[in-house]
């Protein structure tokens, strides 16, 4: 059976680490807690629908400690009135994950990925590795290596974890 995560990241030459993973334990609070990695080093990946006719799509990526700009910044990239975050099932027709797995490869041709610039900041991310049973842990370059890739400066927003 192929892996197109794999394959592409192989096919980009990327630098990257298959961290196996308890699929219970797959979404980002609970990875973090129970493999000790910290939220400003994981990266969430979030596909957004602009509401358009029709639709437009596109792929987040920001880190676990920060919230997506969505109303702002990602509405008037994608020059929209109204746009929301996919559903699950959204998710997985575009991307073929589930939530909890998603990452920016493999996806096939369908999303660009707009990255926030934070992320390209860190030594290494730990991000989705395409299902829920695996994380990648990737250096910036890695994702820079991404064909459909834009740094977006001010993406997202650094939450206070006391919020």
């Amino acid at each position: 059976m192929t892996d197109p995560v794999i394959e592409e990241l192989e096919r980009l030459g990327a630098t990257f680490e298959v961290v196996p993973c308890d699929p219970d334990l797959a979404d980002t609070a609970a990875f973090c807690a129970a493999y000790g990695y910290a939220a400003e080093d994981s990266a969430n990946a979030i596909v957004v629908v602009g509401k358009n006719d029709p639709p437009v799509h596109v792929m987040c990526l920001v880190l676990a400690d920060s919230r997506l700009d969505v109303n702002k910044v990602v509405r008037k990239r994608l020059g929209v009135r109204k746009c929301s975050f996919a559903s699950a099932e959204q998710t997985v027709a575009l991307t073929g994950m589930e939530i909890g797995g998603v990452t920016p490869f493999g996806t096939g041709d369908a999303l660009p990925l707009w990255i926030d610039s934070r992320v390209m900041q860190r030594e290494q991310v730990i991000i989705g590795g395409g299902g829920r049973d695996r994380k990648l842990l990737v250096p910036p370059a890695t994702l820079a290596a991404h064909p459909r890739v834009e740094v977006v400066e001010g993406l997202a927003i650094a939450v206070d974890p006391a919020d």
